[in-house]
């Protein structure tokens, strides 16, 4: 099957720097040591819905009402225990804890903690002819819509509520589960597998053309937009419509137009949509949400996001949360955080956004958008996040800031549902580690690797190993499992042990790549090592020099093949070596041509012999001829019982690696 590979617009010119402008190089301070451990008997302090903050909270039967009242009078050593509850509050520590001494924060033995984001919306009542006859006196198209049919047949209501000035930030969940916003198509209610409709013939620039654009001339002015075309997901806003098609107020960012039959689009923000189970729509002016349901909502519990986060960690450090859940609700930690320990966390609906552009016109600032603050964002040094389970957010599982911090033995799934370059893990700053988490069913990504200096810290290398990913590029191309990039020398950065399979895109268009490992756009100074891949269209490793070349990399026994471009030119590879590999390699032609140099990588046409290659065993049988055939690499090949190491993730007579989380 031929695939073309397109450079970006301007895409050669993205320094890391540009591509991430909105990731600020932050100060931090170096800690003595990461996480010294040194008990000390401290006074323990008790937390219940029952309980009142006028207590001495020192006793189960004297217990506050709110986290906050435990966070205002904890002294370095102190520990909150946290009765079973939701508590609806934003806990923000009045002081931190020490190195010998933290604060810790926990959810009592059994108990089932809850902090959520959320305030009840109640009051609701019919909506009936007679409304939609004065809603129609703003919005003429409200008549004799979806929306009206729906009022008539008893499916909507609504009630008086202040959710904000900006809609793209509104949530409202039904029994705990999101619904979406009006709008057209009907995505459905699976936030990572919306129903998708795609630009017609006749598109271009800054114009959609459909067919199935039945409203009537002039419905869908001031409408927003979302647009997704090759790794580029956007908004914008209606300027004119017509049967037909809608005109956009600018093309979008990056790629500058429409692409008949392959950007997917979705129009919000008008009434007459509201009409299927789960939809809303907020009107800011009149401070009324409309909610369709099939019966009344005083049958349910109906709740809209007031507050982004749960505990607000931004001047903590020395703090720890362990066994508690979030519920439309994050935690962040700030640039100078440190020894901050986040534990068995587990956290739904951590962070909602539907703007993604915010009228920007500039690439990087789109397509960055919500890699730096959304999901659990540990800012600052040597904070960590373990054992946690993490789920939907329209952009991060977990974001990585500042240096030195770890996410370990995490399981991620339904992340970044607005298909920009959040991901499951966002990893910014340097010697950041991930290691052993679990990430499935991602807009883009699994782990979105950046890397930026800190001020007045010393960088050095990350880490990203032994992580299993699934389900990626669901919403995004020319993307991978591990996706980095543009133009920045890695200091050595280990990508390794790593099984990224089964990629499932929303679209079955081939023209752009999906890859386990991804080095885009000039990476260098990478270890990508011992990775086994599945389903990848190039395979489980993808170099692109394009730009600055990809320079001083190692690949090294990797199984899966894999795809090199942008290689070929005079001084475009120079210093990258790829040895000892199992699968295909795509753009051999001339590779060697830049300055690389490729070796002891087994034959596209030789059978490795694999145990069940069927069941995604790859270790090596006895009669392989991957046995003895590998480049020694202390550190990267190690352990096999032959003389000399095999070739591909797996040493033949090795125990067997296993990646993801260790639960």
């Amino acid at each position: 099957m031929s695939r073309r590979w397109w450079p970006r617009p301007g895409k050669g010119s993205w320094s890391a720097a540009a591509l991430l402008a909105s990731l600020s190089v932050v100060a931090a301070a170096v800690p003595a040591t990461a996480h010294p451990h040194k008990p000390r008997a401290g006074a323990v302090y008790y937390v219940a819905p029952s309980g009142r903050d006028s207590n001495k909270g020192t006793t189960t039967g004297q217990a506050f009402q709110h986290i906050q009242r435990c966070a205002d009078v904890m002294e370095p050593g102190d520990t909150c225990l946290i009765q079973s509850g939701t508590y609806a509050e934003t806990v923000a520590p009045a002081r931190s804890g020490t190195a010998w001494l933290p604060i810790t924060y926990r959810a009592a033995p059994g108990a089932k903690v809850t902090l959520s984001g959320t305030a009840p919306v109640r009051g609701f009542s019919p909506v009936t002819g007679a409304d939609v006859m004065e809603i129609a006196k703003s919005d003429p198209y409200a008549q004799n819509s979806a929306f009206s049919d729906a009022v008539a047949a008893g499916h909507v209501y609504s009630t008086s509520v202040d959710l904000g000035s900006d809609v793209t930030t509104v949530q409202v969940f039904t029994d705990k589960k999101a619904g979406v916003e009006a709008q057209w198509p009907y995505p459905g209610l699976d936030l990572l597998e919306p129903t998708l409709q795609y630009a017609g013939a006749g598109s271009a620039e800054a114009t959609i053309a459909d067919e199935a654009l039945t409203r009537p001339a002039g419905y869908w002015d001031g409408a927003r937009a979302l647009t997704g075309y090759w790794y580029v997901s956007a908004t914008g806003m209606v300027k004119s419509s017509a049967v037909g098609s809608v005109t956009l107020d600018v093309a979008p960012p990056c790629v500058h137009k429409i692409v008949p039959k392959e950007t997917r689009y979705a129009l919000a923000g008008k009434i007459g949509e509201l009409s299927r189970p789960g939809e809303w729509f907020y009107d800011p002016a009149a401070k009324r949400l409309y909610l369709y349901s099939e019966d009344s909502p005083a049958a349910h519990t109906i709740e809209a996001k007031t507050r982004a986060l749960a505990f607000d960690l931004t001047a903590a450090s020395h703090t720890t949360v362990t066994g508690v859940g979030l519920f439309a609700a994050t935690i962040k930690t700030g640039p100078t955080s440190t020894g901050v320990t986040l534990d068995g966390i587990n956290g739904t609906y951590l962070s909602h956004y539907t703007d993604i552009t915010r009228g920007a016109t500039d690439c990087g600032s789109t397509v960055t958008r919500g890699v730096g603050d959304t999901g659990i964002v540990l800012d600052g040094t040597y904070n960590k996040i373990v054992n946690s389970n993490l789920s939907l957010s329209a952009g991060n599982g977990i974001a990585l800031r500042g240096q030195n911090n770890t996410a370990t033995d995490n399981v991620i799934h339904d992340v970044d549902y607005m298909g920009t370059y959040a991901a499951g893990v966002a990893v910014q700053g340097n010697s950041q580690t991930v290691t052993h988490n679990t990430i499935s069913r991602v807009g883009r990504s699994g782990i979105n690797l950046q890397w930026n200096t800190v001020e007045g810290l010393t960088p050095g290398k990350d880490l990203i190993a032994y992580n299993d990913i699934s389900g990626y590029a669901r919403l995004s191309l020319d993307v991978a499992a591990i996706y980095t990039c543009c133009s920045a020398f890695m200091m050595g950065t280990s990508i390794d042990h790593n099984v990224l399979h089964d990629p499932e895109p929303a679209t079955t268009l081939t023209t752009f790549g999906i890859s386990g490992v991804y080095a885009d756009n000039g990476q260098s100074d990478l270890v990508i090592a011992n990775n086994v891949g599945w389903g990848n269209r190039e395979g489980t490793v993808m170099l692109n020099g394009l730009g600055t070349g990809s320079h001083n990399n190692g690949v090294y026994n990797n199984t899966g093949g894999m795809t090199l471009f942008y290689v070929k030119e005079p001084g475009q590879s120079t210093g990258t070596k790829i040895y000892n590999n199992i699968g295909t390699i795509r753009g051999l032609t001339g590779a060697t041509d830049g300055g690389l140099v490729l070796s002891n990588n087994l034959p596209a046409e030789t059978d490795p012999l694999f145990v069940d290659a069927a069941r995604h065993d790859y270790r090596l049988t006895a009669d392989s001829p991957a046995r003895n055939q590998a480049i020694a690499l202390p550190g990267i090949n190690d352990g096999s019982t032959d003389a000399t190491p095999s070739l591909g993730a797996h040493q033949y007579g090795a125990p067997k690696w296993a990646a993801g989380a260790r639960r």
